[in-house]
């Protein structure tokens, strides 16, 4: 049966056994077996690149109106078409989860990032096995496929290197090759890769000029050349999303050069400009309104001159940084051109996976990690003024202010995670495919939202929804086909409603009527008092006549507003959104929130060897007393190096060894650092380093004093005034016998080196701040006097 007859709506495709004579000898001339053919898809199938920027507002690029210089985006659009009325979830799990399935993420689990789920069937992070990945059903219709960047979809108890596998791209996401990193962020410097599932450490330093957009970008040139060589008549889906422009903005200082100058008149100033280019380019329309900046958001005219220079900093810095990811998307662009395949390949160029972060506090952020784990007031206006200099370098983790954020989502309200308003969810959206589309430079202005993709794909790919994957019925597809607007810039939108809700921000779309509420803030962490989900103060916008939602007409159409409220709860029973959760440290705990724990009990133990350890691969002593043992093997040179580490120049802490004697190093948010020395040196061959933290407890955060013993014997002592209670980072990891990703000391100017001699293992024991008899043998002996008590 040829490719052109197979039924594909059960996938994989049965095989069809040989029905006809069986000779006994090969060399009857009787003998006839069909040759055997390749799995392809139909005829005419297109390449797929569809390309995920990270962190980016609708008035970002210079595509639509925006600062930010992308020429190779421009580029694109000039081929191609723009949407204007594209829409995400708000947030970056869910918006992925919900791109690569076509379902809406509480459908598919994700109603909130991996790192919250909770046991609630719309929160749990699990993808059901009902749904097929588009990368699954694609690879098992006959295309070659490859993710690049960034992964946020797997469950955090199943990202250590043991995983089990099925939700990474290569295990069950369907992509036969993957190159990137698991989580919300990544160091664009010290980035915690994966080839495949295997840990992999970059090929150069920063020194060197190592970025990881432009690694990223550069394995991707070489998998779609290599494809190209060895299987040019298989077409290829390849999911290229980079971390950028998620904060950490990370980005070489001679690209953030380029933008001197260009943000000192401010965020309002800014604001008017990107709205007159908008309108200048057609992306919005000529009655658009701009809504007015927030009262929570101060004006630039008051922001006390000394700080200026920093959030200008911090501005360029973030332009650098999208120009910069433009760049590299040019790279592989120009790849696609040179083998002479960028015609036949339909790209999707979505550009923001959400609204611009707003995560960054009012003044911005050194280390966006102290904000978002409950420090907003840590990195004082002070320290911002004498840390300019190393805000997007190697040792920072920087993030701009809200106000850039709101800027950066001209001429909408709001921002990332504010599912209500569009400010949160509308994004600019480029398609280019030359040999499917005949219009050039043409804006498509029907409402879409981000599960309309992968019914596209199926559809310019000849394939039908599949019925049953791996022997399971499939949910079907929530998402509608955004071909038919391909060719045709007055059709009849095909999605006509649409729910929102993040965090319990909830908002519907039905027939260009919106009702909204929003029900917080995001840049508000830590103890935040919120309403009840009842006393939520909804908002009414006629999107028909009111483009931007800046006039709300809740008052004059009560019953209208009514109406919708009551059409959001019947979509929110459909789509799996009940309960609302608006919790947020509760849901960062495991056992609060329901979610299985990787690591249990109180104690671990882990041996030399073992790293790339997320911090849900670790025994979780925060906020607690607790004490690290380490069993290690010294040469007569003397010992050197990382006994075990955790963290990074951000925020973590190290045992290690320097200048032969056992040294502490508790780094909390990259702000202070601690450490601690022992006065002996660890002696030749086989013997005990133990830290033990007496935790000062009466809350969290709390500091502690800090002991080293060589073989049972002290050797140092000193203070840790606080620590970080939440998380060290989103992607830094722990470590034993060397260091991976960036360093937690500052004591050698670089990563930690690794231990010279042996490190055996290391044992972490919560709630020990004292020796006693279990200390002075093995865990081995200590099992089998276990087992023998019982």
């Amino acid at each position: 049966m040829s490719n052109e007859q197979l039924p594909r709506t059960v996938l994989p495709i049965p095989d069809r056994a040989h029905v006809g004579l069986t000779t006994y000898d090969a060399k009857d001339p009787d003998t006839k077996y069909p040759p055997i053919e390749l799995l392809r898809p139909p005829k005419g199938a297109p390449n797929f690149l569809v390309i995920l920027i990270d962190d980016v507002g609708f008035g970002a690029t210079s595509a639509f109106g925006g600062p930010c210089y992308t020429p190779n985006i421009d580029k694109l659009a000039k081929n191609g078409l723009k949407y204007n009325r594209f829409h995400t979830t708000a947030l970056c799990s869910p918006t992925r989860q919900a791109l690569l399935t076509g379902r809406n993420h509480h459908s598919v689990g994700m109603g909130g990032i991996t790192e919250i789920a909770t046991s609630a069937p719309g929160y749990n992070s699990i993808l059901p096995n009902t749904v097929s990945p588009i990368a699954r059903t694609l690879k098992l219709n006959g295309y070659s496929t490859a993710q690049f960047g960034k992964c946020h979809e797997v469950p955090v108890w199943e990202t250590s290197p043991m995983g089990p596998f099925d939700a990474w791209p290569t295990g069950g996401g369907g992509f036969e090759y993957f190159y990137g990193f698991l989580g919300g962020e990544t160091n664009q410097w010290y980035p915690a890769l994966y080839e495949g599932t295997t840990p992999v450490e970059p090929d150069k330093t920063p020194e060197e000029g190592y970025h990881f957009t432009d690694d990223m970008t550069t394995k991707a040139i070489n998998w779609v050349r290599q494809q190209q060589a060895l299987m040019p008549d298989k077409p290829f889906f390849m999911y290229y999303a980079p971390g950028a422009t998620h904060a950490p903005h990370h980005v070489p200082a001679a690209w953030a050069d380029k933008y001197k100058g260009k943000f000192d008149h401010g965020w309002d100033r800014l604001r008017d400009d990107i709205f007159a280019r908008q309108r200048d380019l057609g992306v919005i329309p000529q009655d658009c309104q701009l809504t007015q900046r927030h009262a929570e958001i101060p004006s630039w005219d008051s922001v006390a001159d000394d700080m200026k220079p920093v959030l200008v900093r911090q501005m360029e810095l973030y332009a650098g940084f999208m120009e910069h990811t433009d760049h590299h998307i040019g790279r592989l662009v120009d790849a696609l051109q040179d083998l002479r395949i960028l015609d036949d390949t339909l790209i999707y160029v979505i550009i923001g996976d959400n609204g611009a972060s707003a995560e960054g506090t009012l003044q911005g952020a050194y280390n966006e990690l102290a904000p978002l784990t409950g420090f907003p007031d840590l990195e004082s206006p002070e320290f911002m003024k004498a840390h300019i200099d190393k805000l997007g370098g190697f040792e920072a983790y920087n993030h701009y202010a809200v106000a850039w954020a709101h800027a950066m989502d001209t001429p909408f309200q709001w921002s990332k995670q504010v599912a209500s308003h569009w400010g949160g969810t509308r994004n600019g959206l480029v398609v280019h495919w030359p040999n499917g589309i005949t219009g050039k430079d043409e804006i498509r202005q029907q409402f879409h939202h981000v599960i309309d993709v992968a019914p596209t794909l199926l559809e310019a790919a000849g394939l039908p929804e599949p019925l049953f994957v791996n022997g399971v019925a499939q949910m079907p597809i929530q998402g509608v086909s955004m071909a038919y607007s391909f060719n045709d810039a007055g059709a009849a939108e095909r999605r006509e409603t649409q729910y929102f809700e993040m965090a319990g921000n909830r908002g519907l779309y039905h027939k260009g009527w919106t009702a909204v509420t929003r029900h917080r803030t995001p840049w508000l962490t830590g103890g935040v008092k919120l309403p009840a989900f009842d006393d939520d103060i909804w908002e009414l916008y006629d999107t028909n006549t009111d483009w931007s939602q800046s006039r709300d007409l809740s008052k004059q159409f009560p019953e209208k507003l009514h109406e919708l409220q009551r059409l959001w709860l019947i979509e929110a029973v459909k789509y799996n959104v009940l309960p609302l959760d608006d919790r947020f440290a509760e849901r960062a705990n495991s056992e609060l929130a329901g979610r299985p724990e990787l690591i249990k009990g109180t104690r671990q133990l882990l041996f030399g060897g073992m790293g790339r350890l997320t911090e849900n691969s670790v025994i979780n002593f925060k906020n607690k007393s607790h004490s690290i043992t380490a069993e290690v093997v010294v040469p007569e040179a003397g010992a050197e190096g990382v006994i075990i580490a955790q963290g990074g120049l951000i925020g973590g802490w190290s045992l290690y060894a320097k200048e032969g004697k056992p040294k502490y190093c508790y780094n909390f948010y990259g702000v202070e650092q601690y450490y601690i020395e022992g006065t002996s040196r660890i002696p030749a061959g086989q013997h005990r380093v133990r830290m033990e933290f007496a935790y000062d407890g009466g809350g969290l955060a709390r500091g502690g004093l800090v002991s080293l013993f060589i073989d049972g014997v002290k050797c140092g002592e000193g203070r840790v005034e606080r620590t970080e209670p939440i998380a060290f980072s989103a992607d830094e990891t722990c470590d034993v016998g060397f260091e991976a990703g960036s360093p937690v000391t500052h004591d050698y100017g670089k990563r930690g080196p690794k231990f010279t001699g042996e490190v055996n293992w290391v044992e972490i024991d919560i709630g020990t701040a004292a020796i006693n008899l279990d200390y002075l043998i093995t865990p081995e002996q200590r099992l089998g006097l276990a087992m023998a008590r019982q």
